[in-house]
């Protein structure tokens, strides 16, 4: 009874030094709260993840630009994406891990002390790099619906948030995305190494931002010409994108689950869905273009061949995704320095930001060997023996030369631009619904008879927010394949 005795009362001491016994649950060994710079390393690999995949379930965007076509399940490619979900699956990505993971980055910084006059630099920096990756992220929102959840969106305890009218947030979105290149600091410090895009570097940011302002300001200038001009001005001004440096790489790891997801959906599933599709191959073989074989391989009677699109296709008979892409490694190209130099070559012919039609050949010159360049470097560094691709060659030819090409000035840089966006499925299927170049048809098998002009909304938002979403499906003209969103006026 004395030992029992003892043993209680050294329980009782032991427990009583404590102010509260719950915490004798906490793990005083591992961290219980995320670092702000984790939520924002999250929310840039759940972004590229989710562009970089070509998984039917999630990413169908190389297939609506008709670089590629399916095999055996061609669901897709004739436009039904209800039966996957696959505007649902988008719509999580972009709000719940992305959106809400740069949220919690911004709060959980704002509530870290700084240190000094750099610190306060850092966090500033911080701050608006986080703004625009935001823009980022409901632009690709606006850009695919149309009218989506903004004001209300993030509140978690508004479980039917109202929708907001799509231009209404893109000329939010455009203010927001200023506001932030103002408060960055190229001298100051940011994220560092959480920083997969760009490392920290705080000038590299600046010049995406503006070079995605520029783009927004193209976006938006058939709906509103004044303020596309002055956007596009603004941006240009500040200064866009200089060299295939500037480039916004997410550079992929050998490792899973680091690796590219392309890798993952074409390599590790063992699986074979898709080929090269005709409208992208048969256009480039017409241009002698040697990127053909960079973006594809495997011949077929000693030339790329691309099968027919939406057909229900077999892998043995047609050439398929390039080499390269089959790489764990390959970086995923967020915006790049060809893109850039198309839009300014569209800029100087629509005579914005004090450029004239006189300089729209200069910049599509240099936007066909940006894309050059990049490729044949690209290749070279994941494969053996190297290429190399001779753009001035190309553009020799009357066929590319920007005097001679055929067709007015959209379809000599919606075609060539569609070519140089090959595997950047998002950004080539939304300049192909803007320019209306090159002219893709849909297939006879298709849901509808033209190619998308946006998604339909998500399934879940039907049955879980059928009040705002019926609204929002009126309001932007009928929750349809076919429906033009506001700034498509052509």
């Amino acid at each position: 009874m004395k030992k029992i005795s003892i043993l209680l009362l050294t329980l009782f001491l032991a427990f009583s030094c404590s102010d509260n016994l719950e915490d004798l649950n906490k793990d005083t060994k591992n961290a219980t709260v995320a670092a702000g710079e984790t939520f924002f390393t999250g929310a840039q690999k759940n972004m590229v993840d989710y562009m970089a995949s070509i998984n039917v379930n999630r990413n169908v965007w190389r297939q609506f630009a008709q670089q590629v076509t399916a095999t055996t399940y061609p669901e897709e490619a004739n436009y039904n994406i209800t039966d996957r979900k696959i505007p649902d699956n988008l719509w999580a990505a972009m709000y719940r891990d992305v959106l809400k993971d740069l949220d919690e980055s911004a709060k959980v910084l704002t509530a870290t002390p700084t240190v000094g006059t750099a610190g306060a630099t850092k966090l500033k920096n911080q701050l608006a790099i986080i703004e625009v990756m935001n823009v980022y992220a409901y632009a690709t929102l606006v850009e695919t619906f149309g009218n989506i959840p903004y004001t209300d969106a993030l509140d978690f305890n508004n479980v039917l948030p109202k929708y907001d009218d799509g231009k209404t947030v893109y000329v939010d979105l455009i203010a927001r995305l200023s506001a932030a290149i103002t408060k960055m600091d190229a001298a100051g410090a940011s994220f560092g190494s959480a920083d997969i895009v760009y490392g920290g570097n705080v000038g590299k940011w600046k010049k995406f931002a503006n070079s995605f302002k520029l783009r927004m300001g193209l976006m938006i200038y058939d709906a509103d010409a004044t303020l596309g001009a002055s956007t596009v001005s603004s941006a240009i001004t500040s200064g866009v994108f200089t060299s295939n440096g500037d480039n916004a790489l997410f550079q992929y790891l050998n490792s899973t689950p680091n690796t590219n997801p392309m890798w993952v959906d074409l390599v590790q599933s063992g699986r074979l869905d898709f080929v090269a599709a005709a409208p992208m191959v048969n256009a480039m073989n017409g241009l002698n273009d040697p990127r053909v074989n960079v973006f594809y391989k495997d011949p077929v009677g000693g030339v790329i061949k691309g099968a027919p699109y939406g057909a229900n296709n077999s892998y043995a008979l047609f050439s398929h995704i390039g080499s390269m892409f089959y790489e764990s490694t390959l970086p995923h190209v967020l915006l790049d320095y060809a893109n850039v130099k198309f839009m300014l070559a569209e800029a100087a012919e629509r005579s914005l930001g004090g450029m004239t039609p006189t300089a729209a050949e200069a910049h599509y010159n240099a936007a066909i060997t940006a894309s050059f360049d990049y490729n044949q470097q690209t290749y070279n560094s994941l494969k053996s023996p190297s290429i190399t691709l001779n753009a001035a060659a190309y553009l020799a030819q009357p066929s590319v030369a920007y005097t001679t090409a055929a067709g007015t000035w959209k379809q000599k840089i919606g075609t060539q631009k569609w070519i140089a966006l090959y595997n950047q499925g998002f950004n080539a299927w939304t300049e192909f619904r803007r320019l209306d170049y090159p002219a893709l048809v849909a297939p006879g098998t298709g849901v509808v008879n033209v190619v998308p002009r946006r998604f339909t909304y998500p399934i879940g938002e039907h049955t879980l927010n059928g009040t705002n979403y019926t609204s929002a499906a009126s309001a932007v003209g009928g929750d349809l394949l076919t429906t033009k969103l506001f700034w498509d006026k052509f």
